[in-house]
């Protein structure tokens, strides 16, 4: 079976796919044809950025640095390559330079797992949340249909003035099996 999808492993693409759904951004630099992958973290998650970093280090220009931010806050970053396979990303996931949920959107567990550890948080054993706030409703609510798709039951949640994915109860056991295996250890706290 290949697992080569362009220039991109199946692991690279769900990854950066898991990402950009996340807190990732793909984007093209003006005047440059292709589109490149951002990954930037708190400090605190370096050994997620070390992680991400192995999996798409064959397409990357150099190793994550460190860097202080405006606001004082120590993050932790690199960026891919420009290629033409994240520009095909680029084209469904932005409208208007705007990150969108796109309607073809196929989620799988290492999507799913990359997205969660990026975005998702939990309180207590029975509040499992995807950080969606920053997507409209409309895109919120395709999200909700692919998590159905892979029979995780989620309704939006109100936080503060926004709206926000929450997993129903009954659906975290379904979380957990899907994700579980691939949440890398120092992320488990987000799960367990």
């Amino acid at each position: 079976m290949d697992n080569t999808v362009g220039s991109l492993s199946q692991l690279q693409k769900s990854l950066i796919i898991g990402t950009v759904l996340g807190d990732g951004y793909l984007r093209i630099i003006p005047g440059r044809k292709n589109a490149l992958l951002e990954i930037n973290h708190s400090f605190k998650a370096k050994d997620y950025v070390d992680w991400k970093y192995s999996v798409l280090e064959n397409i990357t220009v150099s190793p994550p640095k460190m860097r202080r931010t405006n606001e004082g806050r120590i993050a932790y970053r690199f960026y891919t390559k420009q290629l033409p396979e994240l520009t095909e990303l680029h084209r469904m996931f932005y409208k208007d330079k705007k990150k969108i949920i796109p309607n073809n959107l196929v989620l799988n567990s290492t999507i799913l797992s990359i997205w969660y550890m990026d975005d998702g948080s939990k309180c207590g054993n029975s509040d499992f949340y995807f950080n969606t706030q920053q997507y409209s409703i409309s895109d919120q609510n395709i999200l909700l249909r692919k998590l159905s798709k892979l029979e995780i039951d989620a309704r939006l949640n109100k936080d503060k003035s926004y709206q926000r994915i929450r997993i129903l109860s009954k659906s975290i056991p379904r979380l957990r099996e899907l994700i579980e295996d691939e949440i890398i250890p120092s992320m488990k706290y987000k799960i367990v």
